[in-house]
């Protein structure tokens, strides 16, 4: 490649979970403290960073379409720099140096922080890429948070040692890792500094995280979020994604006893066939994740359900189907998310006999959405009347609109004048099937 100007705007695309999110605003939030600037809104970035996610099918094929629409009809000079990102640069990194030249830097999920050393090489004509799995170092080279979003990220853990079969992380994103006690305190503090009233804790298995607080005691998520809801300002507290084999009880007791930890749990069961959640390497059954719930909901009654679910699991049958739509009857989410089960190259189900034809897939995802879609309506009809605090996080589509999330993390919409980051009184007056409106009725004190 021929040396090219410095560049001075920057876009960052950002796929998949939340975590990818997590890590683009980081990845730009160094970008700016080299100068550069976000891309006025319909103009061409200098630079586009394409934050990828490898779960689902065709992943790296996106990449390769995306950089055919950034590249197209432009000249060499006219091009963008293209930097690749996320977990899809950390398994075919050197694939995509030699499929795409278009494309600058690659740079795996473990090893962004090294992005703009990477960007000077690429500014005088050197190709770079970078797919290294430090344990933590990039959470201390990343910048201080200086402005961020009223409901903010924290990375907290990282990798998964589960090893599920249908699933690539453990081989993109590495071991299970907690980071510091006193790192995640300490960064928690300065969000709040920077505008957070809410902040969810991340991780591929959140709930594994563990570490030692500050009297040298053994800790899990629980402690942490304890000790986190001592934080002046910090008004709420999430977490996600967790696997069930990692709820604890002092996690269950958490839920009722603090009250900035807000009444929604994210918790994936992928499927309602033991015989499937074998296959999956799945380590409950249906029946020991439904009593793992009822303790959750003795602790807190209105806690809101959330889940993942894959269908066409090879050799799942009809049968097995069935079982999946009875544990979705059974526990009534409030929301869920549900793929069709898609081969990742590397994983163990990849190769397995029995895979669903897609004819197959399409009407079970149908059926199961169709059961998600029914019982997320009935529970925003059921909070229908109910006077909630919600924070407001963006302007709504009609001038004096605003949205915002309820407790049970609701999509709310209302007018009145209010302002991004203020929490406020909220009457739940009319449920739609992914949002609610309501009426404003007072702010919440500060």
């Amino acid at each position: 490649m021929k040396p090219t100007n410095s560049p001075k705007t920057y876009r960052v695309k950002s796929f998949g979970c939340q975590m990818n999110v997590y890590d683009g605003e980081r990845m730009a939030e160094m970008l700016g403290e080299r100068g550069i600037v976000p891309a006025p809104e319909g103009e061409d970035a200098d630079l586009v960073v394409l934050n990828t996610c490898h779960i689902r099918e065709k992943a790296a094929e996106k990449v390769y379409s995306d950089i055919g629409r950034l590249t197209k009809g432009k000249t060499q000079d006219k091009a963008p720099m293209i930097a690749v990102a996320g977990c899809v640069a950390q398994a075919e990194g050197e694939e995509i140096m030699a499929r795409a030249p278009a494309v600058s830097m690659v740079v795996g999920p473990q090893a962004y922080h090294r992005l703009p050393e990477m960007l000077d090489k690429a500014v005088q004509g050197e190709r770079a890429t970078d797919t290294d799995m430090p344990a933590i170092a990039k959470f201390a080279a990343l910048p201080e948070r200086k402005r961020t979003n009223p409901a903010s990220f924290l990375t907290v853990q990282e990798g998964c040692d589960k090893f599920c079969t249908y699933c690539v992380v453990p081989y993109t994103r590495g071991a299970e890792i907690s980071r510091p006690y006193g790192d995640l305190v300490t960064e928690a503090r300065k969000l709040v500094d920077a505008g957070a009233k809410e902040i969810t804790l991340l991780g591929q298995n959140v709930s594994a995280w563990s570490g030692e607080n500050d009297k040298g005691q053994a800790v899990g998520l629980a402690g942490l979020i304890r000790d986190l809801a001592k934080v002046d300002g910090l008004a709420r507290i999430r977490y996600t994604t967790s696997h069930p084999a990692d709820m604890d009880a002092d996690l269950i007791a958490a839920h009722g006893e603090i009250d900035k930890l807000m009444p929604f749990l994210h918790l994936p069961v992928q499927a309602g066939s033991d015989r499937v959640l074998k296959a999956m390497n799945r380590s409950h059954t249906a029946e020991s994740y439904l009593r793992l719930l009822e303790r959750f909901r003795a602790a807190r009654p209105d806690l809101a359900l959330s889940g993942d679910f894959i269908v066409g699991f090879p050799g799942e049958t009809d049968a097995e189907f069935e079982e999946t739509l009875k544990l979705v009857d059974a526990v009534g989410y409030a929301q869920a998310f549900s793929f069709k089960y898609s081969p990742r190259p590397g994983t163990p189900a990849a190769s397995m006999e029995g895979q669903v034809a897609k004819e197959v897939m399409d009407e079970r995802l149908q059926r199961l959405q169709a059961a998600l879609n029914r019982d997320q309506w009935a529970f925003n009809r059921a909070t229908e009347g109910r006077t909630c605090e919600v924070l407001v996080e963006r302007k709504g589509k009609h001038p004096g609109q605003w949205l915002g999330k309820t407790p049970w993390l609701q999509s709310a919409w209302f007018e009145g004048d209010v302002g991004i980051g203020d929490l406020v009184q909220v009457e739940l007056v009319e449920a739609g099937p992914n949002s609610l409106a309501g009426q404003l009725r007072e702010r919440v004190a500060a």
